[in-house]
């Protein structure tokens, strides 16, 4: 009903009070860096609020302060949709899953705990497999371990490919990136034809010539579970986080294989852990890829891994 509404700004506030309160985001602070003083904490919890309820409302930032200037009034349905979020958000889930989307490059897509959350700097892995495959338009892009569909989404939409194969080892992760595709296809029909397939590393892409392997694989240390922030390790599928043989192992296997699924000169484009930077393209080195080379993120960190495939 009409007199259910509530003014944007009391919601707002209610939501802020809710997050300023909460002990599981004032021990995420401290993980992270040490406590805040009040006046951080609560520009913290104000900005926080900001964003869940922007992203709960489908409106931009900017759009939300505007609606906050003219007194706009939020319906009950509404009002428990963000009482629902904040209270997830309060008990330390990440963001991203309490408000059930995360902006990934020109997308935003649909997450949730079956998925890992796309971060900034898989967007370099996107861009850096974009750059070497400008000049070629047409091919196959593959994405090893694709989760939400991130990567597999970005090459169909933002490169020149004629398909995208996107593969992973979960079931859930498959169904998540599918609803993904479907609401990217829906809303760019020139996208390329995006095709899931279940399967660890390259055991699903028996016959394929790719042009580029993109991957952001599992690549933490099963010994470096711990030590994980808390808003990773407690709520993140922990299949997408870790790996065998000291978080080298998916590496291994998939530098290994895609000689034989690479297209003639075509690349492997993969995402790292900046402390096993070396030895991964060292690993490419000895398995006998050219081209070698170690992309820093933004940070400075070494964050990606480019190798090409030469024919013998």
């Amino acid at each position: 009903m009409a007199e259910d509404a509530r003014l944007l700004r009391d919601v707002l506030h209610d939501a802020s009070w809710r997050l300023l309160e909460s002990p599981a985001l004032a021990l995420e602070a401290r993980a992270d860096g040490g406590a805040l003083s009040e006046a951080e904490a609560q520009a913290e919890a104000d900005r926080e609020a900001r964003w869940l309820m922007a992203a709960v409302l489908d409106v931009a930032p900017g759009e939300l302060g505007r609606l906050l200037s003219v007194g706009d009034r939020v319906p009950a349905a509404a009002q428990e949709r963000i009482e629902v979020a904040a209270r997830r958000r309060a008990a330390g889930e990440p963001m991203a899953y309490c408000v059930g989307t995360a902006p990934f490059r020109h997308l935003v897509l649909k997450v949730d705990r079956r998925v890992l959350i796309p971060r900034p700097e898989t967007e370099i892995v996107v861009g850096e497999a974009l750059r070497l495959t400008a000049s070629h338009p047409g091919g196959i892009a593959v994405d090893i371990g694709t989760g939400s569909g991130a990567i597999a989404l970005s090459l169909a939409t933002e490169g020149r490919f004629a398909r995208v194969i996107a593969t992973d080892l979960s079931d859930d992760a498959l169904a998540v990136a599918a609803a993904n595709a479907a609401q990217v296809v829906a809303a760019d029909p020139e996208a390329a034809p995006v095709e899931f397939r279940q399967g660890a590393d390259l055991a699903p892409l028996h016959g394929v010539r790719a042009r580029v392997i993109v991957s952001n694989p599992p690549y933490i240390a099963y010994n470096e579970a711990a030590t994980l922030p808390r808003s990773v390790r407690d709520w993140e599928p922990t299949v997408a986080l870790v790996a065998a043989d000291e978080g080298m192992a998916r590496y291994a296997a998939m530098l290994a294989g895609a000689h034989e699924l690479l297209e003639p000169f075509g690349w492997v484009v993969f995402e790292v852990d900046a402390r096993r930077a070396q030895r991964t393209a060292a690993l490419a080195t000895m398995a006998g890829y050219q081209q070698v080379q170690v992309v820093r993120d933004l940070t400075g960190r070494e964050r990606v891994v480019l190798a090409q495939h030469a024919p013998a």
